[in-house]
């Protein structure tokens, strides 16, 4: 098999700018690909289960998810610009000499939007994860071993993004703001993190 056959060149494109040393992509285009691919798996288990008789009752419940689902997928898939877009005015700020007057505010302001794009990420990878706890119970038994996948997955893209945040956080000089986004990380990281852990093992006492 040919790596053109399943991949476009689009995802080959980015996996050697990925490899490049060129500054982005980076580990917060990663994560958000890898958060993508999360929620399609949870995508792919809703179409192989929507109009199989043994799951008519969760009908209703596959189709919400499978929505919500293509909805994180393009946001995660999107959010490889938008991590590459926030990084680009914080790499000029480091570049701007330390006797200027200005560095401190404009790095303090840079350092602050830098972290939206990992934060965005690290909410859609949460939902992505509670989709995957619910198709760890209704996901037809076929396809269920892509749910443990997709929950990894997010869980990695989760715990990746986060890593961004955290080395810019390090350097803010407001510490309050700082202190509320770490509070903020630390949450998400332990609830969801759990969360797709206990989906992991769900698939396992199904395909054991």
């Amino acid at each position: 098999m040919s790596e053109q056959t399943m991949l476009n060149d689009n995802l080959i494109e980015f996996s050697k700018a990925l490899a490049s040393k060129a500054a982005v992509p980076g580990g917060g285009g990663a994560s958000s690909v890898a958060g993508a691919l999360g929620a399609a798996l949870a995508s792919m288990v809703c179409n192989l289960t929507i109009g199989k008789k043994k799951y008519a009752q969760y009908e209703g419940d596959l189709e919400r998810i499978l929505a919500r689902a293509e909805e994180l997928r393009r946001k995660l898939l999107n959010g490889v610009d938008d991590d590459a877009r926030a990084f680009e005015p914080l790499s000029k700020a480091y570049s701007i000499p330390k006797d200027d007057p200005e560095r401190d505010n404009i790095m303090e302001s840079a350092l602050k939007d830098a972290c939206d794009a990992p934060i965005m990420i690290m909410e859609l990878c949460c939902e992505a994860i509670v989709l995957h706890r619910e198709l760890a119970e209704k996901g037809s038994a076929i396809a269920i071993s892509d749910v443990g996948v997709g929950a990894i997955l997010c869980k990695a893209a989760l715990t990746g993004a986060s890593l961004n945040v955290v080395i810019n956080v390090k350097s803010m000089r407001d510490r309050s703001y700082a202190e509320g986004l770490m509070l903020k990380l630390d949450n998400m990281l332990k609830k969801y993190g759990q969360m797709a852990d206990e989906t992991y093992r769900m698939v396992l006492t199904r395909i054991a």
